[in-house]
């Protein structure tokens, strides 16, 4: 307070000369902040009055008498600035400075989002229209920036920004305008910066005792203990950076990563006590209730009354009776002149016209529509008015129409096009009313949109109305006899006002005609309004203020309105007050933003004299930020005859229509009311006054006394309608005639609103009338001053806090130079996300601002709101200029906005998410337990009754059947015995993309065919038997024959994919790759092939020199050899088997001979495949499965492959489908890929297929081929889609197959067996799992359809000769049923070892050759790497035992290890590609601690932003995540490898070297 009372002592001129030299030696830089300071309270320390005890003399103090001196330096400093008063405080602008300087020093931590150019460079400068100014919350409009060529624009000034810039390096000449105090000194500003960087510690030594505004109990801050110096971060634009492992990583994204990391690692709250929460029980946090919170100490309320409404004997019984009363007594006299866009009067309607023109609109209304048997409308019924804003003459004359045709208006705003944001809201409206007729003037109705048969087209979700031009021209006149009958005001509705509720749904609240005119008599009293008084109106004369005065108590009181329209106000600002000049007006109508706009633009004038004025209403009065437009305004304008008294702010509400209104008085001594309240005891409700000294407070000014005739009180604002405590912050309500009586047709809506009965704390009600709540919030002050802080549309109550949507705005709109963004175009609403509301905020941003600009205001916008609202913004976005949804006035449409954010069709141009520090309520991280041993573990399993969870499909040995391919050791030899015995029986046989078949192979074709290339190897290869070949073919025959031909001459086949004609880039390195690693010693393929080998591109991507012999087997020798080769041993190598695993690892697995017969002969079993079956393979037969089935297969068991090649189904997608038909076959397998190749491709289809006789009611077994977690929705899709042309559901299913192990599921149950149990029943092999609970490796059973319910198929029945345990990947213990583990598998066919060059041993036997640690420890396991856990189903195998089913999870690799539970990515992404339409696919991956989730766009770049709220939510919402980092990329960039799967780890290598291309990255704070 010291400084402030500073100019209220005098100081002697030596001592001013002082300062004076002191602050130049400052601003020179020639002395320190800190010093100046020392020295600055030396010299003034003597002349500092003890603060008083401050009762009255607080206003009075902080009231500077404004002297020459004192408002010439305000001129000097304000001299432009485009900015929106409505929400400046200059104080605020101080607080926002000083607390950002704290952040000033720290380089921002947090990385900016890096952007594709192509986004950057958006349209050219010259597209750009500068949109409207105008404010966030309220429906307005304003000043054209600098294009109108109005003097806003910064011309050579020093404007605002610069002492702004000033303030915050600590510069002392700021002044404080929004209290028009000049301050001295913001030393106070920074040591609060520096305890507003610790925390708040509130010590109450009394409860204060706020009715009478004191500040003896000043709130101490404890500066807590200990520096808060800062290690300076490590990074910078590091070029070398450390990931987390310690790995030097070197580019651009990485470093951004790192900066985010660190970030990270400065834990922004104390970090909370972690512990375990057992099993699933993942609790969100809950917000406790801070201890030192302020709670409410006052009194119980009293309800305030206002003065008696004496009631004036020649007061008019009704409006009309008034209008009839002016119109024939004095009809002469002006009632309304309007202006046109010059200024000029345009048009003088005068009471006697105003009468008569409105007769004529209320015959014509009532007698000219419709028949007179059937009048289209009758008394009682609602009409609409739509007028434009620049014609109140022919909205009055409409309005006093209908009032004497007791009909009723609802006056609404002129739809400009089909689409109007609200537009279909209002439409609702005026269909609930029934209203079918609209009123509107003439060039209102040319200027509607028009259909091109000139039709006026039906708004979307507007009732069918007839148009009706009120113009006296086309109305027809009332006969001599025919007389409105004019009755005294009663209870029926008057007139109906919309009002827009915070989600955007219009209501209308009723107005009776008895409240109507009591209301007009209070105003009339409360203003002191006689007979032809002038009255200036700016604003809006539909409804509100401007409608009460400018239309209604006007014409009570005679009174001559001078109406000036908002398309004037754009072009001159001054215009009202240059009206009240011209006109001598005694009262004006005004919002802040018109005062702020007459500030900007008042230099040029020099013959302003405001001193007719006895009042000048305020209409926004009762938002609390309008104070410094008051302030600033009195300031400037007090020279030219306005006096202070005369500025009266007004709080009003749809509901109560005038709440509160401060009355003109003759003493200029009784200064009116202030409260500065400390912001963060209302974000708990709680008034405490603050002394100024902290950063974050609130002015307030009152907004005058109770209505006549009214009572008010508050009460909460949640829950009952309890009474406030006198220091307690409550909705007012107010119970008095003049008020709006319900919501047209809501009977609900209208108890809770209109018929509230406050309740005091014994419980009883105050009085038996009741009140009517209205949407402020506030409280009533010492002497019955109301003061209002917000509404209670704009509240947001975050973590149980309440914050106001108009403040937060504030502050973001005092940080730094408003370069980059247009003040008023700013949106602050909150959106639920993980059971809380978090704040976001949206702006427009100016076209010439660069990225860095923008985001570095972003930046101090999140810390500066962090400071001094202490509460985190969790998304703030900038949009291109003009691109929000206008109000009908100007203003931003909230809740359209807001509706545009979370449809995720805003089209921002930069986003900033910081989720990290104001998400405070997800679980606890979850810490391992101490290790609990394997034999712990089982004895629990065992003692609580759980299973431990082990399968095995049937045994090998007891199968009896007449296997003759059973008799034989190698496939080699089974394919000799077949040439002899069936030698023209069909193997295989190869389709073409038509469907025809392209080739064939009988036995002894492949036996002949075998035998050639075997001498081919041998002759022109010289190849020993032992031999590795790589067979580079395309899918077909002749790789089943070169195969076989490697068998025969006793070398090791390994299959390899060719590279791809298109891409051979990318592809042929991995070729080279394979076939360096295999070591082979020579290349066999087709001649095409070779060609491609030999070519330019291929050249391009490897040396050609640096490949193997390759041989061509197109041109094959004629002669057979010596003799096949036969293996000494079982256990030798068959071949081997090389794949790209979905962690992108390329691994090569050793298949023995015993291995692959004893695969085969388990596979026959299980298919029953037999030499009369036909099974239809539409897979890749490279590795894996799908090799198997391709090459091996047919020749063990005999039966018919038709080969489908999946590559031709891309020219064909019906391919696989018709070919199983045509075959009628009973079997067959495919991919995923596949499968959705025909589920998108066929969708629309199903119907001209039935039509070509495609027929799958023979299908019996329809697997997919897969190392992954079954697709249970591509598989049900494809289920559903095909059932109309006979698809069994139960026929599809899947495989699993892993690199240890090629297949240990296959095959569904038969559906024979299944049959005998009913079909209809649901599906046995689908479970629903909790998947908190997975998260915790624990597997717990649930509902379909309970809330993190995750569905998973079975992945197969687990076949012959395998074994399965699930066991800890840690400690390698056994397992029980009801816990997630590794699956170990145990079986003949397993594969014997990794083909490494690199021999790493100790993998080799970890993953082939592991043990049980506890239990039964004999037995020789595989490791899979998946995750999954065993169940027993209530079905029965064909020998009567219970079937175990197998539940794949994912792959232990791929899991991701977070907050110490383990996420799969796939569950993250199924949530991620779900949040918006245009995701078409998604990967995530970590990278140290952060998510970071990729995302494919399909849509323009325009909403890759969109994307990234959005996925940010979702996966909070579903998965409790924080993501750190969202990338944006184009279709296609996610890496797939063959088998449909993502390749996650590829994807996180590219993204770290900076190669995805990227549309947008955004780093989440």
């Amino acid at each position: 307070m010291a400084d402030r009372s500073l100019d209220s002592v005098s100081l002697p001129l030596e001592v001013r000369a002082r300062l004076a030299e002191l602050e130049l030696e400052l601003s020179e830089g020639d002395i320190t902040q800190k010093g100046y300071e020392k020295k600055r309270s030396k010299l003034i320390g003597a002349y500092l009055p003890q603060p008083p005890g401050v009762d009255q003399a607080l206003p009075q103090e902080r009231r500077t008498p404004v002297t020459p001196s004192s408002s010439s330096r305000y001129h000097r400093r304000r001299s432009s600035g485009s900015r929106d008063e409505r929400y400046r405080s200059d104080v605020h602008t101080e607080a926002v400075q000083a607390a950002l300087a704290k952040h000033k020093e720290r380089k921002m931590a947090v990385p900016m989002p890096s952007k594709r150019r192509s986004l950057v460079v958006q349209t050219s400068m010259d597209a750009y229209t500068p949109p409207d100014t105008s404010s966030g919350s309220e429906d307005e409009g304003s000043v054209q920036g600098d294009s109108q060529g109005t003097p806003t624009s910064s011309q050579g000034s020093i404007n605002m920004e610069h002492w702004i810039s000033q303030a915050i390096h600590g510069s002392t000449t700021s002044t404080t305008s929004s209290s028009s105090t000049q301050s001295g000194g913001s030393g106070a500003a920074h040591r609060l910066a520096d305890v507003m960087a610790q925390t708040h510690i509130e010590n109450h030594s009394a409860p204060p005792d706020v009715t009478t505004y004191t500040s003896e109990h000043s709130i101490q801050v404890e500066r807590p203990q200990g520096s808060t110096a800062r290690v300076a971060p490590k990074y910078g634009n590091a070029e070398l950076m450390e990931t987390g492992d310690g790995v030097p990583v070197s580019s651009r994204v990485s470093a951004k990563i790192q900066q985010l990391v660190n970030t990270l690692k400065r834990p922004k709250r104390p970090p909370l006590r972690e512990f375990f929460v057992d099993d699933f029980e993942e609790l969100l946090e809950v917000q406790q209730p801070d201890p030192n919170q302020p709670k409410p100490e006052g009194a119980q309320m009293l309800a305030m009354r206002g003065e008696q409404l004496g009631v004036v004997t020649n007061w008019p019984p009704s409006l009309e009776a008034a209008l009839q009363r002016w119109g024939t007594i004095s009809p002469k006299a002006p009632c309304l002149t309007t202006m046109d866009t010059n200024g000029k009067p345009l048009y003088i309607l005068t009471y006697g016209k105003l009468w008569t023109r409105s007769m004529k609109v209320a015959y014509n209304i009532l007698h000219k529509l419709g028949t007179k048997q059937e009048p289209m409308v009758r008394p009682g019924d609602r009409v609409t008015l739509v007028f434009p804003n620049n014609d109140p003459a022919a909205f009055m004359v409409a309005f006093y129409g209908c009032l004497l045709a007791e009909v009723v208006p609802v006056p609404i705003e002129v739809p400009l096009t089909r689409k109007d944001a609200g537009s279909q809201q209002i439409g609702f409206l005026l269909g609930s009313c029934g209203v079918t007729v609209a009123l509107t003037s003439d060039a209102c109705h040319k200027g509607l949109p028009k259909s091109p048969t000139g039709e006026i087209p039906q708004f979307k979700g507007w009732p069918k109305l007839l148009w009706f031009v009120t113009e006296s021209k086309h109305l027809s006149k009332p006969p001599r006899d025919w007389f409105p009958h004019i009755k005294d005001a009663n209870n029926d509705t008057a007139y109906i006002e919309y009002k827009t509720c915070k989600d955007g749904s219009v209501l209308g609240v009723t107005v009776t005609r008895i409240a109507l005119l009591t209301h007009c008599q209070a105003l009339t009293q409360a203003c002191g309004y006689t007979e032809a008084e002038t009255i200036v109106n700016v604003l809006d004369f539909k409804k509100d203020v401007g409608l009460w005065h400018g239309i209604l108590t006007s014409v009570m009181n005679m009174m001559h309105v001078i109406s000036i329209p908002y398309s004037l106000m754009k072009v001159n600002p001054l215009s009202w007050i240059q009206k009240v000049c011209q006109y001598k007006a005694k009262v004006a109508c005004v919002k802040s933003r018109d005062m702020h706009w007459a500030l900007v633009a008042h230099r040029d004038q020099r013959d302003i004299n405001l001193s007719s004025l006895r009042m000048l209403i305020v209409a926004d009065g009762a938002n609390p930020w309008s104070i410094s437009s008051c302030d600033a305004f009195l300031n400037v304008f007090q020279s030219k005859g306005l006096r202070q008294e005369v500025i009266c702010p007004c709080a009003s509400s749809p509901e109560a229509l005038t709440v509160a209104i401060r009355r003109p008085t003759d003493d200029s001594n009784q200064p009116p009311g202030r409260g500065v309240l400390s912001m963060h005891g209302l974000t708990y409700g709680v008034i405490r006054v603050d002394s100024e000294e902290k950063l974050s407070v609130l002015t307030v000014q009152d907004v005058g006394l109770v209505m006549p005739g009214a009572i008010m009180c508050s009460v909460k604002p949640d829950g009952i309608p309890q009474l406030c405590k006198t220091d307690e912050i409550g909705e007012l309500c107010v119970c008095a005639i003049a008020t709006g009586t319900s919501y047209y047709g809501l009977s609900g809506m209208t108890k809770n609103t209109f018929e509230v009965f406050p309740m005091t704390s014994s419980g009883g009600p105050i009085t038996e009338y009741p009140f009517i709540r209205t949407g402020l919030l506030g409280f009533i002050g010492p002497g019955g001053l109301v003061f209002v802080i917000g509404k209670m549309d704009g509240l947001m109550v975050v973590s149980g806090r309440r914050h106001n949507a108009d403040d937060i705005v504030a502050t973001a709109l005092a940080v730094e130079p408003m370069k980059f963004v247009y003040r008023g175009r700013i949106a602050v609403f909150s959106v639920s996300v993980l059971h809380d509301e978090r704040i976001v905020i949206v702006a427009e941003q100016r076209p010439d601002s660069t990225e860095e600009d923008s985001f570095q205001w972003m930046s101090r916008v999140l810390q500066a709101i962090d400071s001094i609202h202490q509460v985190g913004v969790y998304c703030l976005a900038l949009v291109p200029a003009n691109t929000l949804p206008k109000t009908p006035l100007g203003g931003i449409h909230l809740s359209e906005t807001k509706q545009l954010f979370l449809e995720g069709s805003l089209h921002p141009c930069n986003v900033l998410m910081c989720p990290h520090t104001c998400v405070t309520n997800l679980p606890k991280p979850r810490q391992k337990q101490p290790e609990i041993g394997p034999a712990s573990v089982m004895v629990g399993n065992l003692v609580s009754g759980k299973r431990i969870a082990q399968a095995s499909g049937r045994d090998l040995g007891q199968i009896e059947d007449n296997d003759q391919a059973r008799k034989f050791l190698f496939l080699s030899e089974v394919l000799q015995w077949r040439a002899q015995t069936t030698p023209d029986h069909v193997l295989y046989t190869l389709l073409n993309c038509r469907g025809t078949i392209a080739n064939s192979l009988t036995c002894v074709q492949l036996h002949k065919r075998a035998e050639k290339i075997a001498v081919m190897l041998m002759e022109r290869g010289h190849l020993q038997d032992g031999d590795h070949v790589a067979l580079v073919y395309p899918p077909g025959i002749d790789l089943i024959a070169a195969f076989y031909g490697c068998l025969y001459a006793g070398c090791v086949p390994i299959t390899v994919r060719p590279p791809h004609p298109q891409n051979i880039a990318t592809t042929l390195p991995t070729v080279k790759m394979i076939v360096e690693v295999s070591r082979s010693a020579c290349l066999m393929t087709t001649q095409l092939i070779c060609k491609l080998l030999r070519s330019r591109e291929a050249a391009a991507a490897v040396d050609v020199r640096t490949w193997p012999p390759v041989l061509d087997t197109d041109d094959l020798p004629k002669k057979r050899p010596a003799q096949i080769y036969k293996p000494s041993n079982p256990e030798t190598l068959a071949y081997l088997d090389f794949s790209v695993s979905t962690t992108g690892m390329l691994a090569g697995v050793k298949m023995s001979h015993a291995a692959t017969s004893a695969f085969c002969r388990s596979i026959k079993l299980q298919c029953e495949l037999y030499p009369s079956r036909e099974v239809a393979i539409c897979l890749d037969p490279y590795c894996g499965l799908g090799f198997v089935l391709w090459c091996l297969c047919s020749v063990y068991s005999g039966h018919q492959s038709i080969l489908i090649p999946p590559s031709e189904l891309e020219t064909n997608p019906a391919l696989w489908l018709l070919a199983v038909s045509q075959y009628k076959v009973r079997d067959t397998f495919c991919s995923y890929s596949v499968m959705e190749l025909c589920t998108k491709g066929l969708g629309s289809q199903t119907e001209s297929l039935k039509a070509r006789g495609l027929d799958l009611s023979r299908v019996r077994t329809c697997v997919v081929v897969a190392e992954e977690r079954p697709r249970i929705a591509l598989t049900q899709s494809f289920s559903k889609l095909f059932k109309d042309l006979g698809l069994h559901p139960r026929a599809v299913s899947t495989s699993l197959g892993c690199r240890v192990n090629l297949a240990i599921c296959l095959q569904p149950h038969r559906l024979g067996k299944l049959a005998e149990q009913g079909t209809s029943g649901p599906d046995p092999t689908t479970v629903y799992v909790d998947m908190r609970a997975l998260r915790h490796d624990r597997v717990r059973l649930v509902e379909r359809g309970s809330p993190h319910s995750l569905p998973l198929m079975e992945s197969g029945k687990i076949l012959p000769g395998v074994r399965i345990i699930i066991a800890n990947p840690e400690t390698k213990g056994p397992l029980g049923d009801s816990h997630l583990g590794e699956i170990w598998v145990h079986s003949t066919h397993n594969a014997s070892g990794y083909f490494t060059i690199y021999g790493d041993e100790s993998l080799q036997s970890d993953h082939f050759n592991s043990r049980l640690s506890f239990g039964d420890t004999q037995t020789i396991w595989a490791r899979t790497g998946y995750l999954g856990f065993l169940r027993r189903t209530e079905l029965t195998d064909a020998n009567g035992e219970r079937h175990d089913a197998l539940y794949v999870v994912g792959a232990l690799d791929e899991a991701m290890e977070l907050r110490g539970m383990r996420y799969h990515p796939i569950d993250i992404e199924t949530s991620v590609i779900r949040a918006h339409k245009s995701i078409t696919e998604c990967a995530v991956f970590t990278w140290t601690n952060l998510l970071v989730v990729v995302v494919e766009l399909d849509g323009s770049e325009q909403e890759a932003l969109d994307l990234v709220p959005l996925v940010t939510n979702v996966v909070l919402e579903e998965h409790y995540l924080i993501v750190g980092v969202v990338v944006v990329v184009d279709i296609g960039v996610i890496p797939i490898n063959s088998r449909g799967e993502k390749q996650r780890m590829h994807l996180r290598d590219g993204f770290l070297a900076d190669q995805l291309d990227p549309i947008y990255v955004a780093y989440n704070m």
